[in-house]
């Protein structure tokens, strides 16, 4: 048998002797084991609800506008934007990027809703034949999603529930909406009939946009017909985004000509940075929460090392007497310490993993929307991110573990067999 295979023998044992559960050092040892077990709990869950609630978050600002969007590089900030073709010679080219999953055009409008009793300001999000739904369909509370074509134009439009409730309209109501021009002396006035109504909890977003046909657009405007706003390129991965916006725009750029209109690149993350700003604070959060768990976990584990090491002072002098070395003994009780630690993590993942698929599938705990963005507290559960966990865990508390495991070169073979 060899010398490791001595050591692991000793720590199992060890490990499954009856006798220890006569002994001071397992309640300790057990407090310890639960403390990991609740840290590596928590450290899940933590993980699981910030990356959760990140990407949900992420989601619904990026449902009203895409990952990227190409506009006029003469545009301002605002709602009101110049016109570019929809015709594009590096389009073709643009949807065969590896990563990109959708482009689409869209178009906007500022101006208000007006009722007999209320008014209030909204921007007006024309869209084609093209446009993906699912992110409206999915927060659809009422009526039904308008389709649009390119033969003809409809007065269809979707509103929030917000926005509905503010103006007292249900759908099937008609909503009178009036706009400026370029050189806001002329006001238009449009009539749409509410098609459906919508609740994203995003209450800036919510209170802002209005889904209409892009034809309608075009009239207030007096565009072309193959003109639009700009671009919505959907992506899929969002931690590609920076890469991609970067390859689109040297797409676009490569393909200016002199003449030509030349189109800005924006990313979401740029278009609304103090949201994205706010959701990456969370990180910092996440990272004091799992460095005072493990913390706290490893020093449970260094107490518990220490009198489990001085209640086997005998067992210890012994090996030393049969020559044994420091180093072996210490591999015997940091094994001794793995198995323990395992346990620990063992029921810990059990826990945390649980109470992650119960709160997906359940939705047990509840969240005030007008605060959160969220009904109920959102789960991201990956498996990379617990094997990162439990990898982390573990090596960091048997590095914790080292020190401790230092005291058996302190104990003499003459005084450990009399310690009893």
């Amino acid at each position: 048998m060899s010398k490791l295979n001595l050591e692991l023998f000793i720590a199992r044992r060890i490990f499954a002797d009856p006798e220890n559960k006569k002994k001071f050092s397992r309640s300790v040892i057990s407090f310890a084991l639960f403390g990991i077990a609740f840290g590596v709990m928590i450290m899940i869950l933590s993980v699981a609800v910030v990356t959760g609630f990140k990407k949900e978050i992420r989601d619904k600002v990026i449902g009203f506008g895409s990952h990227i969007q190409l506009v006029n590089f003469d545009s301002n900030s605002s709602f009101e934007t110049l016109p570019v073709s929809k015709n594009q010679p590096w389009l073709e080219q643009l949807t065969s990027i590896k990563g990109v999953r959708h482009v689409e055009v869209f178009a906007t409008k500022p101006g208000i809703i007006k009722t007999d009793d209320e008014m209030t300001g909204m921007v007006l999000k024309g869209v084609g034949p093209d446009f993906d739904w699912q992110f409206f369909r999915d927060n659809l509370v009422s009526g039904s999603i308008f389709s649009v074509n390119d033969t003809g134009s409809t007065d269809r439009v979707l509103i929030s529930r917000q926005i509905a409730s503010m103006m007292k309209l249900k759908v099937g109501d008609p909503m009178f909406c009036y706009f400026l021009n370029d050189q806001a002396t002329n006001q238009r006035m449009r009539k749409f009939h509410v098609e459906g109504i919508f609740q994203s909890s995003l209450e800036e977003f919510d209170r802002l946009f209005v889904l209409a046909d892009i034809q309608q657009i075009r009239k207030l405007n007096n565009w072309q017909s193959d003109q639009v706003s700009g671009f919505e390129i959907a992506i899929d991965n969002f931690d590609q985004l920076d890469v991609l916006t970067r390859k689109v725009k040297k797409l676009t750029l490569h393909y200016s000509e002199q003449d030509s209109t030349i189109l800005r690149t924006v990313s979401i993350t740029s278009k609304y940075p103090q949201i994205f700003d706010w959701l990456n604070l969370l990180d910092m959060n996440v990272w004091i929460i799992l460095t005072l768990i493990i913390l706290v976990a490893g020093f449970n584990m260094v107490s518990g090392l220490l009198i489990l090491i001085l209640e086997r002072t005998s067992m210890i002098g012994t090996l030393k007497a049969l020559g044994g070395t420091n180093r072996s003994i210490r591999k015997v009780f940091l094994y001794l310490a793995f198995y323990l630690i395992g346990r620990g993590m063992l029921w810990g993942n059990i826990a945390g993993i649980g109470f992650c698929f119960i709160q997906s599938y359940f939705h047990l705990f509840r969240l005030d929307a007008t605060s959160y963005y969220l009904h109920y507290v959102p789960i991201n559960l990956k498996i990379a991110d617990i094997l990162l966990l439990n990898a982390g865990t573990l090596v960091i508390t048997l590095l914790m573990l080292l020190l401790p495991s230092w005291y058996v070169s302190r104990i003499s073979p003459d005084r450990a067999l009399r310690f009893d």
